[in-house]
């Protein structure tokens, strides 16, 4: 199979599960903590591992400084807000506003990188986001303009610009040949930091729960969620750019619909299942490779 659709399916998977993971963090531990936990954890064992297997350690200053941004954007502030939005809106909405991370990848590669949008790229999140769309129709059709929903709102969009940014971060760096793994080890210790030292200053208790439900999730979610699927995922991005990679998430909707049946007793509506069919078309035209032009 080809190693960059393998790039693409496993952060796909992973992530798909982590929506319903990320509910087993909530409650005791405030969710800054959690991110915290989590980071400093996955920093922590990516440093060990590059170590152990003597990978190159040294970078320059500004390349730490970049390093450092990756961190500050992508592993920190940008979930920190995510558990927090889950606090005010269905985790579906945040999946639908994540969707919207294709479009934002590929305007802010052409701001940033000086990257040309690709329209194919463009065409396929459609699909995605309408089938998205069409799945969480009910949780659409709930909601109210409450205080709570405008919060909620505004902290994931939040949430997802950063995300974008911290994707273009990511691209830059690997065009400027830090390595994936090394960026990511130093990258989420740096999160980590960045956020401990927000914690303190916006005074969050440093709790734990040592129930056995907080620690499984917490493991789950730093092997799985943070240094296997950021690893595939940004190694994905080095190759084949932030536009294309970012639709990697338009999938996960369609995960976490697998699981909530499973777990949650989900019933299957036409809408969600015209709206996994629409996914599905959108990530076979986001997959597929261009025909390259003969010469002549």
């Amino acid at each position: 199979m080809n190693k960059n659709l393998w790039l693409f399916i496993i952060p796909a998977l992973i992530w798909g599960s982590t929506w319903f993971t990320i509910k087993f963090q909530l409650g005791v531990v405030d969710p800054l903590v959690s991110v915290v936990y989590r980071y400093l954890l996955a920093g922590v064992v990516m440093i060990t591992f590059c170590l152990a297997t003597r990978r190159k350690m040294k970078f320059s200053i500004r390349e730490h400084g970049f390093i450092a941004l990756q961190g500050f954007l992508l592993f920190g502030v940008n979930y920190w807000l995510v558990y927090e939005a889950e606090v005010y809106l269905a985790s579906g909405l945040i999946a639908v506003a994540y969707s919207t991370l294709v479009f934002l990848n590929s305007g802010f590669g052409a701001i940033f990188l000086k990257r040309p949008i690709n329209k194919s790229i463009l065409m396929a999140a459609l699909f995605g986001l309408s089938g998205t769309i069409l799945i969480f129709s009910n949780e659409f059709l709930g909601l109210t303009f409450s205080q709570e929903t405008i919060v909620g709102t505004i902290i994931t969009v939040l949430s997802v610009i950063i995300a974008s940014l911290g994707n273009i971060t990511s691209a830059r760096n690997s065009a400027s040949n830090i390595p994936v793994i090394q960026a990511n080890a130093y990258g989420m210790l740096y999160g980590g930091i960045w956020m401990g030292l927000l914690a303190l200053i916006l005074e969050r208790p440093f709790s734990f729960d040592p129930s056995a439900t907080y620690i499984v999730s917490l493991l789950y979610l730093t092997v799985f969620g943070s240094i296997i699927a950021f690893g595939t995922y940004l190694t994905l991005i080095s190759r084949v750019g932030a536009d294309k990679a970012a639709y990697a998430l338009v999938i996960i909707p369609v995960i976490a619909i697998g699981i909530s049946l499973i777990f949650e007793n989900y019933q299957m509506t036409w809408y969600a299942a015209i709206g996994v069919v629409l996914i599905l078309i959108g990530n076979v035209l986001a997959i597929r490779k261009k025909e390259q032009p003969k010469n002549v």
